[in-house]
């Protein structure tokens, strides 16, 4: 069932969750850092190296009190609760930010983006600052973007080859428009449910199938549940590392460029801990779940199949914004 926070809630459980903090009460400034992940996951050991960095630079004068596992709520909750002022940062996936603000889609676009290499050149360069410029609307600021790796499917029904084999297959997504709008293209019933209740939706059969990156459906035990594992890398998971306007604004400039480097810093050991699980990762599961590739050929019927969803989504990134996205990667247009 899904927890619904009041005001009055979130309040509390971010208060219980700062008992003992010392720091926190000696500090100039006390910040929280909301996400979904647990920490064993890569992105939530960065968030905590990003805490012990900003605490040592500013000498004391941050305390960043994280709040993994959806302790304050999902994806949506804590973009509300950022917004709000009541949580200072997140991690939210792109995708789920696209409720908030539609251009933030452009980059879960499916068979967009297909490597590394273009993930630094689209998210860490000119048009990633754009993209990420239009959270200012939304009372937020947003730093760059972390990232979970490539998004693969899992499911119980058969192995995933073609987008043919997605054929009314019951696949959880996240609460977002363009993921949904994918998944019925290919075919397949897409239902929308939170992070933490896929174990369960697929244990039970609410659902038949998902889509996460290699780090999330280890950590989450996914491959538990599934039969097949059908390596995609369909869309790049990324998170956009967000704090809300007014508690930004609030630091001196020197401690807005401790902050500033610290996110730098988490993005890039996201990252890097992230490449460095994937290939133990297959190896650790490989014996629990079958794992099938896609050839260039069938990779070629996706891209295809996935043009429709980026007609449909043109006028709402905006032509201009995925004009620069295709030409930063060589896709003529």
């Amino acid at each position: 069932m899904k927890t619904h926070f009041t005001r009055a809630s979130l309040v509390t459980a971010i208060a219980v969750a700062s008992i003992g903090l010392g720091q926190a009460q000696a500090a100039d400034y006390n910040f929280s850092f909301a996400h979904v992940l647990i920490e064993e996951t890569p992105n939530g050991q960065a968030a905590l190296a990003f805490k012990k960095e900003v605490e040592e630079q500013s000498g004391g004068r941050i305390s960043i009190n994280v709040l993994p596992a959806a302790q304050v709520g999902g994806d949506v909750e804590i973009i509300e609760q950022v917004q709000m002022g009541l949580v200072d940062i997140g991690i939210p996936p792109t995708a789920t930010l696209g409720n908030f603000e539609p251009r933030m889609q452009l980059l879960d676009l499916p068979f967009l983006i297909s490597s590394y290499d273009d993930v630094e050149t689209v998210l860490d360069g000119q048009v990633g600052r754009e993209i990420l410029d239009t959270l200012e609307d939304d009372n937020m600021h947003a730093f760059n973007f972390w990232g979970a790796g490539f998004r693969h499917m899992t499911n119980n029904v058969r192995p995933i080859e073609t987008p043919e084999d997605l054929a009314a297959i019951r696949m959880r997504t996240m609460q977002a428009p363009i993921i949904i709008s994918t998944y019925e293209n290919y075919g397949a019933n897409a239902t929308a449910m939170a992070f933490t209740e896929v174990y369960n939706g697929l244990q039970q059969g609410v659902v038949e199938g998902q889509e996460n990156p290699l780090a999330n459906i280890y950590t989450m035990r996914f491959h538990e549940v599934q039969d097949y594992l059908s390596l995609t890398n369909h869309a790049y998971h990324a998170y956009a590392a967000v704090m809300n306007s007014d508690a930004w604004e609030s630091l001196p400039e020197d401690l807005q460029l401790v902050m500033q480097e610290a996110f730098d810093n988490g993005r890039d050991t996201a990252r890097r801990l992230t490449q460095e699980d994937e290939t133990t990762i297959l190896e650790e599961i490989q014996d629990e779940i079958a794992i099938n590739d896609i050839t260039p050929e069938n990779r070629q019927a996706f891209v295809e199949a996935s043009m429709p969803v980026h007609e449909e989504y043109t006028e709402i990134v905006t032509a201009d914004l995925l004009h620069k996205v295709y030409d930063a990667i060589g896709i003529e247009h």
